[in-house]
């Protein structure tokens, strides 16, 4: 049985909690406790698959809380349950939590989060994976921008105006976001110098990828990574992404297939990012066996650390609660054929980009595609659409290959 265990001083709310989830008392070992110092006390009597934390608290408050258990109980899944916070808290609890739920909270919300993170240790049951990923020191948080903007998406009087003003809550993050969106990979006609300017004419759901996105990789700081080169993936990214969208776009006219596309192209190589930094010197060393003896990347990662970065990156954006398409997208990019696609859809669309980018930008001829799987596209019937998609990118990725709109990008 799974253990949960939960944090909040007000106990009526305990008590609310108790009762909300009562149903679930036969699959979950549920505990609950008032404060961050009988939290800690729990943890070293007993292990917990997920802690559900308040964040202002007496005592040892929810970002102390959240540290402490992120250093002596790295493999516990951290989701702040909270309501509104002082900026000070907001500020140290940024890496701190995998996920961020807003009080109040209804009971589907919150059982889905917890069930969801649950159930990764079923769909990622790898044993090389979990002791892999118990090794990093902290994975990366879902952004507090992120988590807001999408909040006011779903709110019912949603605003563009607050979008914007949300972003712009965060100057770093804001002039990232402006200076992507003034790139040569959306080529918008004039420049753009608000982020509301930017939800109008990229969308919202454009504007929110690339606020998750650089919110992602700014969490990584590169003097850790022996060497890694963070520009150079996340003009990758940023690539791949343009090409996954406007791919998909042409081959399912579906905007909500487009953008997820988009998404899962955009983070489809942040498991490298991870092993990049968690382990710099091994993952230098795995990358090094692989140029000498002319392996790939995802054969020397196996190797050396029993897993690769898709299933890495997969496990990271499915705790975060991103939708399972893009989860898949990015666990499959190297490996369609293993998703369940029957027609063409998001796996296929970042793992066509991906493959397009690498071998457009590193100026190969047209046929070798490496990395394109074909019989995966000869089982969907999309063999002959290879040359006309290589036909609509080729200008768009000769036109940003320039592009410095990543600068900046990992600390």
């Amino acid at each position: 049985m799974r253990r949960i265990l939960f944090v909040d001083d007000e106990e009526k709310l305990l008590q609310g909690l108790r009762r909300m989830l009562r149903p679930m008392r036969h699959e979950w070992d549920m505990t609950f406790v008032p404060d961050g110092r009988e939290a800690l006390a729990a943890l070293d009597r007993q292990p917990f698959d997920v802690l559900v934390t308040d964040m202002r608290m007496p005592g040892l408050d929810g970002p102390g809380l959240l540290a402490e258990v992120r250093r002596q109980h790295p493999h516990i899944v951290r989701i702040v349950l909270s309501g509104h916070s002082s900026k000070n808290t907001t500020v140290r609890s940024v890496g701190l939590a995998h996920r961020y739920l807003s009080k109040p909270c209804d009971k589907e919300t919150l059982e889905g989060a917890i069930t969801r993170a649950l159930e990764l240790r079923e769909e990622f049951r790898d044993e090389s994976l979990v002791k892999l990923l118990t090794q990093v020191q902290s994975l990366p948080s879902l952004p507090r921008i992120y988590t807001e903007v999408l909040a006011e998406l779903q709110s019912e009087d949603m605003s563009v105006k607050r979008i914007g003003e949300i972003i712009s809550t965060d100057l770093a993050m804001a002039a990232k976001v402006l200076q992507l969106v003034n790139s040569a990979f959306f080529g918008l006609p004039r420049s753009i110098s608000d982020p509301a300017q930017a939800v109008t004419l990229l969308g919202a759901d454009t504007v929110k990828t690339l606020v998750l996105a650089v919110g992602v990789f700014s969490q990584f700081n590169k003097d850790d990574a022996d060497g890694f080169d963070f520009q150079v993936l996340w003009e990758h990214s940023i690539r791949s992404a343009a090409i996954a969208k406007r791919i998909a776009m042409e081959e399912c006219a579906d905007r909500r297939a487009a953008e997820d596309a988009f998404t899962g192209a955009l983070l489809h190589d942040v498991g490298k990012l991870i092993l990049a930094q968690g382990f710099p010197k091994r993952y230098s060393a795995a990358l090094d066996e692989a140029t000498e003896r002319s392996i790939t990347h995802t054969h020397a990662e196996r190797e050396t650390f029993g897993s690769t970065h898709a299933e890495v990156g997969a496990y990271l954006l499915a705790l975060w609660g991103l939708p399972d398409s893009i989860v898949a997208a990015v666990a499959y990019h190297h490996s369609p054929g293993a998703a369940s696609e029957t027609a063409f859809g998001t796996v296929t669309a970042v793992h066509v980009a991906n493959s397009l980018e690498h071998h457009q930008h590193a100026g190969h001829d047209r046929g070798s595609f490496s990395q394109l799987d074909r019989d995966h596209l000869s089982h969907l019937g999309l063999l002959h659409r290879i040359e006309a998609w290589q036909e609509r990118v080729a200008g768009q990725v000769a036109a940003a290959a320039p592009c410095t709109a990543g600068e900046g990008i990992g600390r």
